[in-house]
């Protein structure tokens, strides 16, 4: 008898070297429901769980491919990078910590500003990465958004933060809390010239980052179940030595709190945004043109 592994009346045996490995990044399984999908088809939702809405964490490119008409804008301050202060050394020294994150996500630091048009409303946004050291506040970061601001400010536009961090850099130590004044003040000088700050906390929005321009927004809005808040749950549990109640600092026991104006699916976000625009600015056929900075047009991938 021939065993069943040499049998070849069906025309199916394929020799061990002519067997191919299965591509990695085919499939997504959803860390909520544990649905699984094609990663195709899970892109195609912009990275929400077809069957659960769980919202997966997304950098900067997918959130300007998501928001930028034709995802054409104008990047600002690209090429910014972190210096080393205090010659600061944990694990590694921090400039080969800077080095190998930045080969590694193809980003200079934790935050990416732009320019560009929302469903043809003129709009500047800064959006954070956590890929990149946890999406940490440092002098960078700070430094990009307080330009972006005074962009929009000498340019008459509305300013959107989308906020992804783990709060301050703790290689920068002071130099990181210094930017929670310094975007806040920025953010003070938008308000008196009446220009609106729209807040997008994204998961998670924690630490320092909170505690400053996070929570500032004329509007602050979320995406469904976003961790939000200062301190983490389990230091707070830790801390007072009582359980905590149940989705404590998910966006919507935020939103029941008072503390956001509402939450938004990923999928309805540009048009939400481009409605509340709408709302609260003048017809920008009535506003200067402002200039176009250099393009440095980007495509999704």
């Amino acid at each position: 008898m021939i065993p069943w592994f040499k049998r070849v009346e069906k025309g199916i045996i394929t020799p061990t070297e002519e067997k191919k490995e299965t591509p990695d990044g085919l499939w997504y399984k959803c860390p909520d429901c544990k649905t699984v999908t094609s990663m195709a088809e899970h892109r195609k939702n912009l990275n929400t769980c077809v069957k659960c809405n769980y919202h997966d964490r997304i950098g900067s490119e997918e959130y300007f491919a998501i928001l930028f008409d034709g995802n054409q804008f104008a990047e600002l301050d690209a090429g910014m990078s972190s210096a080393d202060p205090l010659h600061f050394v944990d694990t590694k020294p921090y400039p080969n910590r800077t080095k190998t994150t930045q080969q590694k996500t193809g980003l200079k630091d934790a935050v990416r500003t732009a320019h560009g048009k929302i469903n043809g409303q003129e709009l500047v946004i800064a959006c954070m990465d956590f890929a990149y050291i946890g999406g940490s506040m440092g002098s960078v970061v700070g430094e990009k958004i307080a330009r972006a601001i005074d962009y929009a400010r000498k340019n008459r536009l509305p300013f959107l933060m989308i906020s992804k961090s783990g709060g301050a850099r703790m290689m920068e130590a002071g130099y990181s809390l210094m930017q929670m004044a310094k975007t806040s003040a920025k953010l003070a000088l938008l308000a008196e010239e009446k220009l609106p700050y729209i807040s997008l906390l994204t998961d998670p929005t924690t630490g320092g980052v909170t505690a400053s321009y996070a929570m500032l927004g004329d509007f602050n809005i979320a995406e469904p179940g976003a961790l939000i808040g200062f301190a983490g749950p389990r230091v707070i549990k830790e801390t007072i030595g009582k359980d905590l109640p149940k989705d404590f600092q998910s966006s919507e026991f935020v939103l029941e709190h008072g503390f956001l104006d509402f939450i938004v699916d990923r999928k309805e976000l540009k048009q939400k945004l481009s409605d509340l625009l709408k709302m609260v600015l003048p017809a920008q056929a009535d506003q200067p043109a402002a200039p176009k900075p250099q393009k440095t047009v980007a495509k999704a991938s």
